[in-house]
C-alpha cells in the first residue's frame, strides 16, 4: 500500500502530493513501483494537525481519485468522515480506512457496507494510556468491539481488515516495538493485518534518522511484521519495500537442507 498525502502538514510528507498534478504523478509513479494499493489522505493525522472539514478534504481527494481510478492499483480512501468516505467509493475507491477504528463517525462502516467495500480498522485510543506490556491486550479488546460495530453495520468479516495503529496514541518507542513484536496475536485473530511503520517517529528514536532518512528502519519494521503475519505494508518507499519483501520471502519460502551428512546439494 503505497502513500499518497494530499495535504501541506502531513509529518513526514506534507506538501510533497499537495498540488493536484504531483499527487497523480506521485501516485502513478507508486504504482509503477508496485503498490498494489494507493492510500490517498486529505487530512493529516499528526500530533498537532489542523483539522479539515468535509468539503475541503473531498475537493483534495476527489480529483485525484478520479484520476487514478480504474487502469492500475485498487484506490485507498485515508479517512475517519462517512460523507467523504461516500463520496470517495462512488469515484472509485475500494478500501476505507478509518484510523479512528469507527469511533469518530460510526456511519463511515454503514458507507462500506453499502457499498460491499473493504473497511480497514485502525487502532487508536487518543486518551488513553497503556503499559507497553498491557497494550496488546488493549488493542484486542478495542477490535473486538470495532468489528461488533462493523457487523452491526453489515460489514462482512471477509471485508475487514486490522490495523494496530503504529504510532497513533503510542506514545513511546517501547509501545510501537510491544505492538509490533506481538503482531501474530492480532494475525491469530483471522483477519488481514495491516503494518503502517513507514517513517514514524519511534524509527527516528531507534535511528536518529529524520523522517525522510528513515528508510532503512521502515524496512526492518515492516519485514519482521510480514514475518509474523502481516498481509498489507503501507510505505512511502513501494519500490524498496518490494525488493526487500520479495528476499525475505524467498529466504522464508526456501526449504532448509537438512544436515544428514550427504553431500551438500549442487545445481542441476
Amino acid at each position: 500500500m503505497g502513500v499518497v498525502n494530499v495535504t501541506p502538514d502531513s509529518f513526514s510528507d506534507g506538501g510533497d502530493h499537495f498540488a493536484l498534478a504531483a499527487a497523480i504523478a506521485g501516485g502513478r509513479r507508486l504504482a509503477s513501483e508496485g503498490a498494489d494499493i494507493l492510500d490517498i489522505g486529505g487530512e493529516s493525522t499528526r500530533p498537532g494537525a489542523t483539522p479539515v472539514d468535509e468539503a475541503t478534504e473531498r475537493a483534495r481527494v476527489l480529483p485525484v481519485i478520479e484520476a487514478l481510478a480504474g487502469n492500475g492499483p485498487l484506490l485507498s480512501i485515508d479517512t475517519y468522515k462517512a460523507s467523504v468516505a461516500d463520496a470517495a467509493v462512488l469515484a472509485g475507491v475500494r478500501i476505507v480506512n478509518d484510523v479512528t477504528g469507527l469511533r469518530r463517525d460510526p456511519a463511515i462502516a454503514n458507507v462500506a457496507a453499502a457499498h460491499d467495500a473493504a473497511l480497514v480498522i485502525g487502532h487508536w485510543e487518543p486518551d488513553t494510556r497503556h503499559e507497553a506490556s498491557a497494550l496488546l491486550d488493549a488493542i484486542l479488546r478495542f477490535f473486538d468491539a470495532s468489528i461488533r460495530m462493523a457487523r452491526a453495520a453489515g460489514v462482512a468479516d471477509r471485508r475487514m481488515i486490522l490495523d494496530p495503529g503504529i504510532g497513533f496514541g503510542k506514545n513511546t518507542t517501547e509501545e510501537n516495538v510491544a505492538v509490533l513484536a506481538g503482531l501474530d496475536r492480532l494475525v491469530a485473530l483471522g483477519y488481514p493485518v495491516l503494518a503502517g511503520a513507514s517513517r514514524k517517529r519511534f524509527i527516528g528514536a531507534l535511528t536518529g534518522r529524520q523522517p525522510k532518512e528513515r528508510l532503512a528502519g521502515s524496512l526492518a519494521a515492516h519485514i519482521l511484521a510480514a514475518t509474523r503475519g502481516a498481509s498489507i505494508i503501507r510505505a512511502h518507499d513501494v519500490a524498496a519495500h518490494r525488493e526487500g519483501l520479495a528476499v525475505a520471502d524467498a529466504i522464508l519460502a526456501a526449504d532448509t537442507p537438512k544436515t544428514t551428512g550427504e553431500p551438500w546439494p549442487t545445481a542441476s
